[in-house]
């Protein structure tokens, strides 16, 4: 198995950046993951956010996870849990209206630390949406116009620990699923593992680096791509030992973005046989709530069922 993709984004300023664009259109095309380092966040920034974030949990969920999950999901169970998760998690929304301040048990240096992060986070996902509309032959912009709706994008961050497990062999930390919206943005914990992607048929380690950022593809960069770029099927495997730090955050389009496949891209193709339904974000946002840990083939197919009836207009601009 060839080795993980890391970008090195600095790479991309001098005469290494043809190499690595050429990098990150094989891990879009071959992985629908890839790890950044030297992505312009601080290391400073980045260790702030991870102490906070695992002393919230220490004081806020930890206890709640115990009562709640733990000592419920595995009480004389023998056979493999297929309907929970083996995880504690909260979710912040940044776009288009943040709810950071909405929540009374985070503290304000966390809040604080938090919402910049984010700010950062929305920079470099906008900036990776305009190199991959580069590689794809897509006028600058494009993506970014095509998840921005009436009142632009979703941006939001799913914060989650995954405290060790007494039979890791029983319950996934978080069972295989693609993600439904657009780019992901993940800062994980760098010494506990535990993230894995299904590649040619097997399960391949997400490698833990410590400041590292990785990206993956959500069903939306698939659609858009007409199935160039695809989502890929990831989970996270518990551990017995140590508590897995992840906060994922999701640049996802507005409710309201019509998606459907780039027509410059469905140009380039011999056969123009459009594969990829046109779906309003929100009614696959609705399909996927119950459907997250089953296929996404049958999303699509249920996405064509019902295109007869999207208006579709033009995208709208920022």
């Amino acid at each position: 198995m060839e080795a993980f993709p890391v970008i090195n984004m600095e790479m991309l300023n001098g005469e290494e950046r043809g190499a690595t664009m050429e990098m990150i259109k094989d891990a879009c095309e071959n992985w629908g993951f890839f790890e950044l380092v030297n992505h312009g966040i601080s290391h400073e920034q980045m260790d702030a956010l991870e102490k906070l974030t695992k002393g919230h949990y220490r004081k806020c969920m930890e206890q709640r996870f115990k009562e709640l999950v733990a000592a419920k999901a595995l009480e004389g169970v023998q056979t493999e849990i297929k309907d929970m998760d083996w995880e504690s998690t909260f979710f912040l929304r940044h776009l288009p209206v943040s709810n950071v301040s909405d929540f009374p048990d985070l503290d304000e240096e966390y809040r604080k630390v938090m919402k910049d992060f984010a700010l950062k986070l929305e920079k470099l996902a906008e900036e990776l949406l305009d190199l991959l509309c580069e590689n794809l032959g897509l006028e600058k912009g494009y993506l970014k116009k095509a998840f921005h709706g009436s009142k632009g994008p979703n941006f939001g961050t799913k914060v989650s620990n995954y405290p060790p497990c007494p039979k890791p062999d029983l319950i996934k930390g978080l069972r295989a699923h693609t993600d439904a919206g657009g780019i992901i943005l993940l800062f994980q914990d760098d010494t506990v593992s535990g993230l894995q992607l299904l590649k040619d048929g097997q399960w391949v380690d997400v490698p833990p680096m410590r400041h590292s950022i990785v990206v993956n593809l959500g069903d939306q960069l698939e659609v858009i791509t007409n199935g160039k770029y695809k989502s890929v099927l990831h989970r996270v495997v518990a551990q017995t030992d140590g508590n897995r730090m992840s906060i994922a955050s999701f640049y996802n389009p507005g409710n309201d973005a019509v998606i459907y496949p780039a027509p410059a891209l469905l140009e380039k193709e011999a056969e123009n046989d459009q594969v990829y339904p046109k779906f309003v974000f929100d009614d696959y946002m609705k399909l996927y709530a119950g459907l997250k840990f089953q296929a996404k083939e049958p999303r699509f197919e249920a996405m064509k069922n019902v295109e007869a009836s999207v208006n579709m207009g033009p995208i709208a601009t920022a």
